[in-house]
């Protein structure tokens, strides 16, 4: 068939407008498929949305010798020369690792803490030579990229985000930053890394990679899978899982051998009291609502709470509920012993909210890394910690993803949520290797409490399996 001799492809504020003559929608959709232009009519062209760019392109080159030429402007991406490549060499699941990603050059590299996804990263950026957007969940890691980059291939890459706004042809930035920005930077970078990729998929910060022409994309996660399903929709913002590595794979090789230990403990007596009163509370109060309303939820009551003094007393129970079987005076005592059973070993502790990090704080006079702290002091803790300066040190959820702690090898967990996610990220603060030493994971559950039934659907993580239970 013959189709009108010439195309011209621009981007657009995160879209793609495709200048096509006099060509019909039938046309049209004979060389693209039915669901990827749409006709604009404000500017009289067919536009979609920017992670198209590769497929069309493959389309037009596909349909090259039916008389079809284009014009492609809407790339604005160079070539880049790295001033230096000083990486490790790659070990061999890494190596796998980049030969599955160069295949396709898209898609989700998975690896748990400690294997080195950014060592595979930093090989795959030295290898493409072009322009390359890393994008990172959090502040800390923008920088900490920066620095790797810097040391690994002597570029001194672009900051984009914490109030600036530097461009250059590799850059570092954050998810909210890169989908706030990505109308201006979609077509700026042939490469994009998304670490920690499993925050991709949310309303807002999908925009990141579907108002990108990026026809490279790799996704690095240890535990990509989300409780809302929307780690399905990865496939189509990077591509499908191309390389993945579990734990027990590298038990005691890439990573250090390890054991999970859970200790149970118990409320004191007025403590047990006052939880089963607030537990009344809110369970009077479900079935009492549900009695008239079989589809109430617990969303529909925090939404009632604002207007309703019975929902907001609810509420308010069930807090206390949660800030009782946290903050559980039997879990202080078991902290002291188990620093006394590894004195002289860096230890870090894992809170369940900010309220009981201070409480650990306070207690044993051992800094409290929280999320609203600033650079300078995260720095200086985690430092300290590496150098002896502090034996332990206490963090509610800062340190559950990505940031790099000194090598640690006991932790102790005495709160936090169901999410099988952050018990592999926090144990993998412990899990690097250094010689033989094993690693030990403390996870310390108040018995007749709802940390039962989380500690449960944590260790539903494999690497949490054959878990013993110990008393200290």
């Amino acid at each position: 068939m013959d189709y009108a001799s010439h195309f011209n492809i621009r981007f657009d504020e995160g879209t793609l407008l495709l200048e096509a003559g006099s060509l019909q929608r039938q046309q049209i959709e004979k060389i693209f498929g039915g669901n990827v232009w749409k006709w604009d009519p404000r500017v009289s062209v067919w536009r979609c949305e920017a992670i198209h760019y590769r497929d069309v392109i493959l389309s037009l080159w596909n349909h090259r010798d039916e008389s079809i030429t284009f014009a492609d402007q809407a790339r604005a991406w160079t070539s880049v020369q790295w001033n230096k490549q000083e990486i490790h060499q790659p070990r061999p699941e890494q190596s796998d690792a980049i030969e599955a990603w160069l295949e396709t050059k898209r898609g989700l590299v998975v690896m748990p803490t400690g294997t080195g996804k950014t060592e595979v990263a930093l090989h795959l950026l030295a290898q493409t030579n072009c322009s390359t957007l890393i994008v990172s969940p959090v502040r800390d890691l923008m920088y900490q990229w920066h620095r790797r980059i810097l040391l690994a291939l002597g570029f001194d890459a672009g900051v984009i985000g914490d109030n600036t706004f530097n461009v250059r042809p590799v850059s570092v930035t954050t998810y909210d930053s890169a989908a706030i920005h990505a109308s201006k930077l979609g077509n700026q970078f042939k490469l994009i890394v998304f670490d920690e990729c499993h925050h991709l998929p949310g309303n807002f910060r999908r925009d990141a990679a579907t108002m990108s022409i990026a026809p490279y994309r790799i996704g690095l996660s240890a535990t990509p899978y989300r409780s809302d399903g929307k780690h399905h929709d990865l496939r189509q913002l990077i591509g499908p899982t191309v390389y993945e590595l579990t734990i027990d794979s590298v038990k005691g090789k890439t990573l250090a051998d390890f054991q999970v230990i859970k200790i149970p403990v118990t409320l004191s007596e007025s403590e047990q009291l006052h939880y089963d009163e607030c537990s009344d509370i809110v369970r009077n109060f479900m079935c009492e609502r549900r009695k008239e309303e079989p589809g109430f939820r617990w969303e529909d009551l925090c939404g009632e709470s604002a207007r309703d003094p019975l929902a907001r007393q609810t509420l308010i129970a069930y807090r206390q509920k949660q800030a009782i079987e946290d903050r559980a005076t039997e879990k202080l005592r078991v902290v002291e012993d188990l620093f006394r059973l590894h004195a002289g070993t860096p230890i870090i502790v894992f809170a369940g909210s900010n309220a009981m990090a201070r409480d650990v704080s306070v207690r044993f006079l051992i800094p409290c890394l929280l999320n609203h702290c600033g650079k300078k002091e995260r720095h200086e803790i985690l430092s300290g910690l590496a150098e002896g300066t502090y034996p332990a040190i206490v963090a509610n959820q800062v340190l559950d993803e990505g940031v790099d702690v000194p090598a640690v090898k006991v932790a102790v967990v005495i709160g936090g949520s169901s999410s099988t996610r952050q018990a592999k990220q926090r144990l993998g603060r412990i899990l690097r290797k250094a010689g033989n030493a094993q690693a030990i994971l403390y996870e310390v559950v108040c018995q007749n409490t709802g940390e039962i039934k989380r500690s449960r659907q944590r260790r539903k993580s494999d690497a949490y399996a054959r878990t013993r239970h110990r008393r200290v």
